[in-house]
């Protein structure tokens, strides 16, 4: 059960990483409105959401329904990071409370 839960880790991580792209690309100028939303960054980014989802898919298949939301709530804390590291928003204090909050949920579900 360990593994399918690493996946649905991955699955959050894997749609964080596709809603930076989709916030890139929304920050460019772009030629027309058909490339606004035709261009390689959104492309890639519904792709790796839609792997996201069959990742989630075949996680249920063994993590019990009930945890699933438990899990989930990690991807506002990859989506804090990744704000962070792509574009340099700050991380303050209520974002760390968030984030320590949302660790310890986990754990004590987990544990």
């Amino acid at each position: 059960m360990i593994l399918f839960v690493l996946f649905l880790l991955l699955s959050n991580f894997i749609g964080a990483v596709s809603q930076v792209l989709l916030k890139k690309s929304a920050l460019e100028e772009h030629k027309s409105f058909i490339f606004e939303y035709l261009n390689v960054k959104v492309i890639v980014a519904y792709a790796l959401f839609f792997c996201a989802v069959f990742i989630d898919l075949y996680a249920l298949k063994v993590v019990p329904v009930s945890f699933v939301p438990i899990i989930e709530a990690s991807s506002y804390i990859f989506a804090i990071i990744l704000s962070r590291i792509f574009f340099k928003d700050k991380i303050n204090l209520l974002q760390c409370i968030a984030i320590a909050l949302i660790i310890g949920g986990i754990w004590v579900y987990v544990c």
